[in-house]
């Protein structure tokens, strides 16, 4: 079967979209009516009139993408399809934190399943963070960042302030090594070093880029330079490569790449198109609160 034939036809039939992160397979990114990050992805899909929406990435993505659309069915190709950072939190101990230091605010990434998210006062992403935590620090309020120490270690560096953070990272990103970095910039002194702020900050502190995975995209394909060291998910380098095919992307490490990003087959997202399985679904009280935390950060981003 060509299954990348019959899953557009199935898309037309269905009046249904495709959205794709960066980390998938190429030949998932290919059929994607959207690619991009987690969270741009579900507010494009507000946008559209689609009915179903089937969301290539994990079941975190999926989850948020039913928070912003709950009229709408979000289907998820590969159910096991987890995230290691989300699971680093539960909202069982990011209640006994919030119980032990009622005054504090909860700054969660979107990397977190939906019951983190509601007991969130605000979500941020690898863009925002850094705004969306001055914003509360200027205001004299105490935080907690959670679940990705890396990330809120970096806004530390950045703003020169201190404030909790919970012990969780993308082991992805977080086991990378200074030194197997040095000496790959050693032996490509002409590349620029590009990292996403999941990395430690011992990664970020000689980068000379730093940015989430749409933020690495764009400076690839602004930049004067022809030649990167790539610090993030391997899955990005395909849309890297499409933008600039003159340039050239070297991988940090072979050890970049997530298992769960890569469980997503054309065999799966066109089962799960024909038959309408594997549907996300989120307790209304828990969207409610989460999509109230997702909104917050709507309004500070602006």
């Amino acid at each position: 079967m060509d299954y990348a034939k019959e899953i557009l036809r199935l898309k037309k039939e269905k009046n249904a979209i495709i959205l794709a992160h960066f980390y998938q397979e190429k030949e998932i990114q290919d059929i994607a009516d959207f690619l991009g990050d987690s969270l741009r992805l579900s507010q494009l899909a507000v946008e559209t009139d689609a009915k179903i929406i089937v969301f290539c990435g994990v079941h975190f993505m999926a989850e948020t993408a039913k928070i912003l659309n709950p009229e709408k069915k979000v289907l998820l190709p590969v159910m096991k399809a987890g995230c290691k950072m989300a699971d680093m939190i539960s909202p069982n101990a990011l209640k006994r934190y919030k119980d032990e230091h009622p005054d504090t605010k909860i700054i969660t990434y979107v990397n977190s399943t939906a019951s983190v998210k509601a007991l969130s006062d605000c979500i941020c992403t690898s863009t925002n963070a850094l705004k969306i935590i001055n914003h509360y620090l200027d205001n004299g309020e105490k935080i907690l960042y959670c679940p990705d120490q890396n990330l809120g270690k970096y806004a530390m560096k950045l703003g020169g302030r201190e404030f909790d953070v919970w012990d969780g990272c993308c082991p992805i990103h977080h086991f990378l090594k200074r030194d197997n970095i040095l000496a790959l910039k050693k032996k490509h002194p002409n590349a620029l070093l590009i990292a996403h702020p999941e990395c430690r900050l011992d990664i970020l502190e000689i980068s000379d880029y730093v940015g989430s995975t749409k933020q690495l995209l764009e400076f690839t394909k602004d930049s004067e330079a022809n030649e990167f060291i790539v610090c993030t998910e391997k899955g990005v380098i395909y849309a890297m490569e499409k933008a600039s095919p003159n340039k050239k992307f070297i991988l940090a490490s072979n050890t970049l790449s997530c298992v769960n990003m890569k469980l997503t087959t054309l065999e799966d997202v066109y089962n799960c198109l024909a038959n309408e399985t594997n549907e996300i679904f989120v307790d209304e009280e828990v969207a409610a609160k989460a999509k109230v935390a997702l909104d917050k950060m709507l309004e500070l981003s602006k």
